[in-house]
């Protein structure tokens, strides 16, 4: 390995697990709680949210994905570790254990549901009980959405809705 290769994994690593312990970090820049004496009350039961924040959205929220957009997210935030063709052979991944799934396996990933996908995107590995080494991304609900349609088009054999 040359000095060039040697040096572009070390700071890819060490980018890697800066932005991992980053994104595990409890750190906020939320404001504070008010003191028990300065809270509202709470809203009547009619205007309390309809989901529970961790709550996954239906399959049906693919019909407006844009593959093309989610090929540039897969790019900037998974192909470091997954690859870009899905083959689970991304630069970081290769240090990684256990490796990074391989999103062109289509025997292992159509079987997947929608559900699953997004809950692994949106909450991390950990949250159906795979590698605690994905984190989850930060990406919003839409991107998310872009980035499972263009994984769906990496399976082969080809994923049948």
């Amino acid at each position: 390995m040359s000095a060039i290769q040697r040096t572009f994994l070390f700071t890819a690593v060490g980018t890697a697990l800066t932005l991992f312990a980053f994104g595990c970090s409890e750190q906020s820049d939320a404001p504070a709680p008010p003191k028990p004496a300065e809270r509202a009350p709470a809203p009547p039961p009619e205007e309390a949210p309809a989901k529970a924040p961790d709550t996954v959205p239906a399959e049906d929220a693919m019909a407006e994905a844009d593959v093309a957009t989610g090929k540039a997210d897969y790019e900037l935030y998974c192909a470091s570790c997954h690859g870009k063709t899905g083959a689970g052979d991304g630069p970081l991944g290769q240090v990684l254990n256990p490796k990074p799934a391989h999103h062109n396996d289509g025997a292992y990933m159509n079987p997947l549901t929608y559900e699953h996908l997004f809950k692994v995107i949106k909450f991390g590995g950990a949250s159906v009980g795979k590698s605690p080494t994905m984190a989850p991304l930060g990406l919003s609900d839409q991107q998310i959405h872009n980035v499972i349609a263009f994984i769906r088009t990496l399976a082969d054999p080809p994923y049948q809705p």
